[in-house]
């Protein structure tokens, strides 16, 4: 027969998780996102990708500033879901919504609980040169990813995956996860057990004083956070005057002084080892390969990035 389901999710992470879903038996009454917003130099509306998708798959779309409202709070006990499903909203819920007891509330979460709650667990598994991550589901709780972990599935962090390689597989992980916990909970059979709050730890959202890189780390971490902030929103530093960012870098086992330029491949020194830039976007232009761009921006080896700052 199948549940009923409200969905509320917001970037491109989301869609497929909202596609297994929709090709499921189970009913998607109505979907939540964040509301419209203007992007660009022109300043256009932009919807969500699961705005966009939802629009496709023909399923009404709310995106209410707030959830914290009587109106929509009584619209979604009108709609009596069986249960609604959160992935990367971007809104927390309120508690007069949770206390709901005929609703049940999951969210798929991208990192294996009780690590890396928060905002950014993606990026923070990359930037701490973590070797695996994964996807947890749990009931949701009012403080921030605490509650009981239903299921969770790991994968493993290789040292050339960055950002968008690693959440395409954490979707894709979820995506089937989903089906396997709806199942259950259709059959009332789900099992949720606590999370460990000893092992806990925080995925705070990336600062932008964070995306500077500093030579002065050790190449294996310069590595990492390019990695996870490729390509939004980037970790970046001053080269002539012009903010680079690097797209895909390489460490190289090589010794000079942090910011010093080894040789005419792009290779820049750190205090570990040094890192190659293979791929780069400069402020403002598509991205191009190092080679490109070292055509037209001549540096001399021995020259140091930190006093082009």
């Amino acid at each position: 027969m199948g549940l009923k389901i409200i969905f509320m999710g917001t970037p491109v992470f989301a869609v497929p998780i909202l596609s297994s879903i929709s090709e499921s038996k189970h009913q998607i009454l109505e979907v939540f996102t964040q509301p419209p917003a203007k992007k660009g130099r022109g300043h256009k509306i932009s919807l969500s990708p699961i705005h966009e998708f939802a629009d496709q798959l023909q399923i009404k779309v709310r995106h209410p500033e707030t959830i914290d409202d009587e109106k929509i709070i009584k619209d979604i006990i009108k709609l009596n879901p069986d249960i609604i499903v959160v992935v990367a909203y971007g809104k927390i819920l309120p508690k007069r919504l949770l206390k709901l007891k005929q609703i049940k509330f999951i969210n798929i979460h991208a990192s294996l609980l009780p690590k890396w709650r928060g905002a950014a667990p993606i990026q923070r598994a990359i930037m701490n040169q973590d070797n695996e991550t994964g996807i947890s589901i749990m009931k949701i709780k009012p403080k921030l990813d605490t509650g009981p972990v239903m299921m969770s599935s790991k994968i493993t962090i290789t040292k050339d995956m960055n950002y968008n390689m690693l959440s395409n597989q954490l979707s894709l992980l979820g995506s089937k996860m989903i089906i396997k916990s709806l199942e259950l909970i259709e059959k009332k059979i789900e099992k949720f057990l606590p999370q460990n709050e000893s092992e806990a730890t925080y995925a705070k959202k990336i600062s932008k004083s964070e995306a500077k890189i500093s030579w002065n780390e050790q190449a294996k971490k310069i590595v990492a956070k390019i990695n996870a902030l490729c390509v939004n929103p980037g970790s970046w530093f001053n080269c002539k005057g012009v903010r680079i960012k690097p797209i895909k870098a390489i460490e190289i086992k090589a010794k000079g002084n942090p910011g010093e330029v080894l040789d005419d491949d792009f290779t820049i020194a750190c205090s570990e080892n040094a890192v190659q830039i293979l791929e780069l976007k400069k402020e403002g232009k598509q991205s191009m390969l190092a080679k490109e761009f070292l055509k037209g921006n001549n540096l001399k080896v021995g020259s140091n990035i930190n006093n082009n700052d």
